[in-house]
């Protein structure tokens, strides 16, 4: 039997997340193939819906799997999505999945992230671009979003500092509204202490949200356009939560340059970022030297693979 606590708990969250969604009664109803009547009453406490309605209002609301499960704790229901570690060999066909896309992206960098934008793994060709970075920033878990912004980082050769800056930054913010974390908000007080001042006039150039990250490296400039990749049929959380951030070349220049770098085989970091939350596996990281020293550490290239296996959606800041 539901207790008194656990119907309040559900028509508050329901209710948060609702008007996190800026969605009325109404449309959630339509959305969920109920009434306004029955949402109203769930909201209100005077219903508790059974456990398959608070996964359509959950899926019509578009909670994140993570969300979904605490939902059906309010009503009093067992959590339906499982929570795989990343290791588990269980995800091992994700985990050959996202290392051939990772590959298949060389010559161009592309990493993997999970809901924090902490570093799960990232290609050859990515490790390439953090040459000159504190090996502070490197150590694990690694902050991609920090790994750019940080004056340690990459930020003193990012030409566009000040527009791009605030690309990423405000693509956080609005992840941060729409599915609230505790480590997202830290991230973007942290980052927005260290970037400059955002442009009141960016200039006849600007775009919008489609800005590109122009990158100076070596003697040369790169511009790169970024893509954001997930899974958007998975039913684990683990799997829900990773996405794939891979940047393009926006011209035959910075694909030259980027074919060039990798064929070299550049170093990779000194100090190779480990698994995020306590054990989570990495999935292309930098083999350790016969010799133990990782300053000497030298990743290869990976071979390349079909274009077809790399789904852009559309363009995201990291």
């Amino acid at each position: 039997m539901t207790g008194t606590s656990e119907r309040d708990g559900l028509a508050g969250v329901l209710r948060e997340w609702r008007g996190r969604r800026g969605v009325s009664q109404l449309d959630l109803a339509l959305r969920a193939g109920t009434t306004q009547r029955h949402v109203s009453f769930i909201e209100s406490g005077r219903s508790l819906p059974g456990r398959a309605m608070v996964v359509r209002l959950a899926e019509s609301l578009e909670i994140p799997l993570r969300e979904r499960n605490a939902l059906l704790l309010a009503a009093g229901y067992a959590p339906a999505y499982p929570e795989t570690r990343l290791g588990d060999p269980v995800l091992r066909p994700v985990r050959t999945a996202l290392e051939g896309v990772l590959r298949g992206h060389q010559p161009y960098p592309a990493v993997i992230v999970d809901r924090h934008s902490d570093l799960v793994s990232a290609n050859d060709a990515f490790w390439a671009l953090t040459e000159g970075v504190a090996p502070p920033l490197l150590a694990p878990p690694l902050s991609v979003p920090r790994l750019f912004l940080d004056p340690r980082g990459m930020a003193p050769r990012i030409v566009n500092l000040d527009v791009w800056a605030w690309h990423v930054i405000d693509h956080l913010r609005l992840e941060a509204v729409r599915n609230p974390r505790d480590r997202l908000s830290e991230l973007l007080t942290e980052l927005t202490a260290l970037v400059p001042e955002r442009p009141r006039h960016p200039g006849p150039d600007h775009l919008g949200f489609a800005v590109p990250l122009r990158l100076r490296l070596g003697g040369g400039e790169l511009r790169l356009l970024t893509t954001l990749t997930h899974f958007g049929t998975a039913v684990d959380v683990t799997v829900a939560e990773l996405r794939m951030e891979a940047f393009l070349p926006a011209d035959a220049e910075t694909a030259s340059a980027l074919t060039a770098l990798t064929g070299l085989g550049r170093p990779a970091p000194a100090t190779p970022p480990g698994p995020p939350d306590g054990g989570t596996a990495r999935l292309n990281t930098p083999p350790e030297p016969p010799d133990g020293d990782a300053a000497r550490r030298v990743t290869p290239p990976g071979p390349p693979g079909e274009a077809a296996t790399r789904r852009a959606a559309g363009p995201s800041p990291v």
